[in-house]
């Protein structure tokens, strides 16, 4: 797939920079597969080894369980608690020190042996290198030239770059995802909002890509909620485009009590997410997504950090949520923390732009591209909102992705949580979805009680 979007030399190096043309040379390409993964990660181990070398992740399977515990006889090397957090400064984000600060006697964090788990398709591979040296960064960072479908960037040089390589991740093709969206009160309470998603990027399509309707489009996504019954029938439609300057992201929404499809041209930035009790901003969902032109973008460089990982607690099928769920935050004897590499990557919100989030730093992990933590900070650069990404090698898909996430806002004491471990069919891939499941007459049909 290949974007058209035109532009001069001149005017990309005006708007951007000469750090943000991303082709690499050939020679630098050729590093991935031999220094590097297949897609940028460095392969080999930190120098403790506490961090192993890289070996591929795990071997994708279409008829494996990806929930089945493969780690079930391991046990936590240390516990970080409130009373020696101070030991592992260097390796914590300011989030998770703020946590350990706001419930000192509950907030936990178990750290467990290191896998290196993620792994991809031997198409994104090859896509990756290819991307390497032919996409480019044009409308002021906004878009993408010349880019085929995932990891734009496998060698980035600049935090946008890194951003380009999360929103865009493979994310196993077309899925069903069934997951209940939970906002959890100070004191605990919450009302599990059930709801069912189907994504495809075009090239998964059942009906196959259209390059006259599918050439800006990086995925299609469709939400409807199915309870409780305030929410009944509520259904959401998201064309995400690829350069949302030149096109803005195209969305719709079916509200059951009014009987009719509205354009929502407000869901995007900072506007409140769909039934998430004012907790998270629509560009929260999957920890970043999105238009990112209101921010500068500063790669600040990698670092050895703790992050969710391996998180099969979560999956577990007979887990509750009224188990997982608790006052604060999640309970941590369901969580699972592994030391990996990240890309730290700070974004600051430009001069004349609006958004709630005046700073936001993202962790993103080496081996897949997903942000594993967020910290969003307020107007007046206080420590705001902490985002955890906790995830899975899902092998039947061959690719990471989140089990869970969490959103908890340090001032309300409240939080999100999204989880699937109670649904049926959490996650169905190789749905056989179409172009026709993702038009305003079918979410009419969707919202209908």
């Amino acid at each position: 797939m290949k974007v058209k979007v035109f532009t001069t030399l001149a005017l990309l190096l005006a708007t951007l920079g000469h750090s943000a043309l991303a082709k690499v040379s050939q020679q630098q390409a050729n590093k991935l597969g031999t220094e590097l993964s297949n897609i940028g990660a460095q392969i080999l181990a930190n120098e403790d080894g506490t961090i192993p070398k890289y070996q591929g992740g795990l071997k994708g399977d279409i008829n494996a369980d990806p929930f089945t515990n493969i780690y079930a006889h391991e046990t936590p090397l240390f516990t970080i608690t409130a009373n020696n957090y101070l030991q592992y400064t260097d390796k914590l984000s300011n989030g998770q020190v703020a946590l350990f600060k706001k419930y000192p006697d509950t907030y936990q964090m178990p750290i467990y042996p290191t896998h290196r788990t993620a792994s991809f398709p031997k198409a994104v591979y090859e896509k990756a290198k290819k991307n390497v040296t032919t996409t480019e960064l044009v409308s002021g960072g906004n878009g993408l030239s010349s880019f085929d479908e995932t990891v734009p960037f496998a060698i980035p040089n600049n935090g946008l770059e890194v951003i380009w390589n999360h929103v865009s991740r493979y994310r196993g093709g077309s899925v069903m995802k069934n997951f209940a969206q939970i906002a959890v009160q100070e004191n605990g309470d919450y009302t599990p909002v059930k709801i069912r998603g189907l994504l495809s990027p075009p090239q998964y399509l059942a009906d196959g890509y259209d390059a006259n309707i599918d050439d800006n489009v990086l995925f299609y996504y469709v939400q409807q909620t199915k309870s409780p019954a305030r929410f009944t029938g509520d259904v959401l439609l998201v064309h995400e485009t690829i350069d949302q300057v030149s096109q803005p992201r195209m969305a719709w929404s079916y509200n059951a009590g009014q009987r009719r499809v509205r354009r929502a041209p407000q869901l995007a930035y900072d506007a409140p997410g769909q039934a998430v009790d004012g907790l998270r901003t629509s560009d929260q969902l999957d920890m970043f997504n999105g238009a990112p032109d209101r921010y500068d973008w500063n790669l600040v460089g990698k670092k050895e950090i703790y992050i969710p990982y391996n998180s099969y607690k979560l999956a577990d099928k007979n887990a509750k949520y009224k188990d997982i769920v608790q006052a604060g935050h999640i309970n941590p004897n369901y969580s699972r923390y592994e030391l990996h590499r990240v890309w730290q990557v700070e974004a600051t919100l430009k001069s004349g732009a609006r958004h709630i989030y005046k700073k936001r730093t993202f962790y993103v992990d080496e081996d897949s591209w997903q942000v594993a933590l967020a910290d969003n900070y307020d107007g007046h650069g206080q420590l705001w909102r902490v985002s955890e990404g906790h995830a899975l090698q899902f092998v039947n898909a061959n690719a990471p992705w989140y089990i869970a996430s969490t959103y908890y806002d340090l001032n309300s004491s409240r939080y999100i949580v999204e989880l699937n471990s109670e649904e049926r069919n959490a996650f169905i891939f190789n749905n056989p979805i179409r172009h026709k499941n993702f038009t305003a007459s079918a979410i009419r049909r969707m919202g209908k009680r």
